[in-house]
């Protein structure tokens, strides 16, 4: 019989949440794998499934990284899943100048992130996180050679496309990351990446081979709800915020629950509209900003075509109050932006609330792919994403999803789709094929790919 104990550990550079499993004879010994974020762990969703499924396919798991955002419910359940949560970088390094900075927290991670390796479990495979790949790609690497524990890649974006933002593309630190990623990244042992673009861009221009493609998937949380759920839901934001509040107790402008129970969405209600962000360079919010402009024009002239919108804009990140001061200065009269921070509970059923998504995120290499766009396809939304180079491996134009170039791209699209909301079905019957293909989506989970992608490079790794 099994008996799991918690245990703290008192590692000076660490607080580890080590899960302790006593085996019975029958049970074979799981096999340690060690995941590393260098990064806040619960904002890594991506790594938090590949836990699970090496959980859930025999192995252990110590997954490494930062404290913040909370992991998902289900990672911390898991007996066979330890949480390692490194010590960020002093505050006060926030207070030097932005180069200073930024080589004061390399340092500073390359200590910890180290120390944090050698004192926690031994094991066979190491899977990283990339980006951020300085320093985690050449500590890990390190630690790697010295233990002789095979090194994986999973592959998100590049590192040094993302710092160009915040520099400039031939700033002498881009150029110093671009050779770190690739110098340590043909030294792993294989990998992972999220497209297949990124695959051929890492095989032909860096070579690097040895690589699977492992798309996104949307996690068990993100699916359709019930009308009842949703009205649950949306009484309470309306506590929070007032454009969410009916004229009777159990109304919101969505929906109402009558005196027997029954709930039903409301003749006259707005449409609400849902969007994720982190607030950063990569994401530009001004284009939003000016469809929502011009659709607050469109609904005064034509208030009898188009229903007034409520746009949730979630997420944390360096640009919020910029835009978010921006917006409280406008007089709008049919549109209302919110800019809630959800919890990992919450987010999902704010998702399967909406009526529409609207994806900004612009990848700084064109390689990666958005995972809040398959969050919404998750939840059975329709997405309206900006172009890049890898999106179409992702959102399909008019077949799964709405893909959009300019601002006034986005502010006809917006028009286009809610004209006549909610009493005209012609858009849902125009699309019928559309809503069919998200189902399709829905139906791909994350482990059976994870099975056929990921799981083949850690039972190779066993069978060495």
């Amino acid at each position: 019989m099994s008996n799991p104990r918690l245990k703290q550990s008192r590692d000076p550079t660490s607080t580890t949440l080590r899960r302790l499993t006593k085996m019975g004879d029958n049970e074979r010994e799981r096999e340690q794998v060690t995941v590393v974020v260098l990064g806040d762990l619960g904002r890594s969703p991506r790594m938090n499934y590949h836990a699970l499924s090496l959980s859930e396919e025999g192995f252990e798991v110590n997954l490494v990284g930062f404290a913040g955002s909370k992991p998902q419910i289900e990672v911390l359940k898991d007996e066979h899943i330890t949480l390692t949560y490194m010590r960020p970088s002093p505050d006060v390094f926030n207070k030097l100048p932005k180069l200073l900075a930024f080589v004061a927290k390399v340092i500073w991670q390359t200590i910890i992130l180290f120390f944090t390796l050698l004192t926690g479990p031994r094991s066979k495979i190491l899977l990283l996180q990339n980006p951020p790949g300085v320093p985690a790609m050449p500590v890990c690497w390190l630690y790697c050679l010295l233990s002789r524990t095979k090194l994986l890649v999973d592959w998100h974006n590049y590192g040094y496309t993302i710092l160009a933002l915040s520099l400039r593309k031939n700033h002498p630190l881009v150029f110093i990351y671009r050779v770190v990623e690739r110098l340590f990244g043909k030294l792993a042992h294989g990998g992972l990446c999220v497209t297949k673009a990124m695959k051929i861009d890492l095989e032909q221009n860096w070579g690097i081979g040895k690589l699977s493609v492992l798309y996104d998937r949307p996690a068990e949380r993100f699916h359709p709800i019930s009308i009842e759920e949703k009205h649950n839901f949306l009484m309470k934001l309306s506590s929070t915020y007032s454009c969410f509040s009916g004229s009777s107790p159990d109304k919101t402008v969505f929906t109402e629950r009558y005196a027997d129970g029954r709930v039903s969405e409301c003749e006259d209600r707005p449409a609400l509209i849902v969007s994720s962000t982190s607030w950063t360079e990569d994401e530009d919010f001004s284009i939003l900003f000016y469809a929502l402009q011009d659709y607050e024009r469109v609904r005064q002239e034509f208030p009898s075509h188009y229903p007034p919108l409520i746009v949730a804009v979630t997420g944390k990140g360096p640009l919020k109050s910029y835009y978010t001061s921006m917006m409280s200065e406008q007089q709008w009269m049919h549109v209302a932006v919110i800019t809630p921070w959800m919890s990992a509970e919450d987010y999902p059923t704010l998702l399967a609330s909406a009526d529409f998504g609207v994806c900004l995120h612009y990848s700084s290499s064109g390689l990666d792919l958005p995972m809040k766009v398959v969050d919404m396809f998750g939840s059975g939304i329709p997405v309206a994403a900006i172009d890049y180079p890898a999106l179409p491996e992702l959102v399909h134009h008019n077949e799964n999803g709405l893909i959009f170039k300019s601002k006034k791209e986005l502010a006809n699209l917006l028009q286009d789709w809610f004209r006549g909301f909610p009493r005209e079905t012609a858009i849902k019957e125009t699309y019928y094929d559309f809503y069919k293909s998200i189902d399709e989506f829905r139906k791909l989970k994350w482990h059976p790919c994870w099975m056929c992608n990921a799981l083949p490079l850690f039972k190779n790794k066993k069978q060495e």
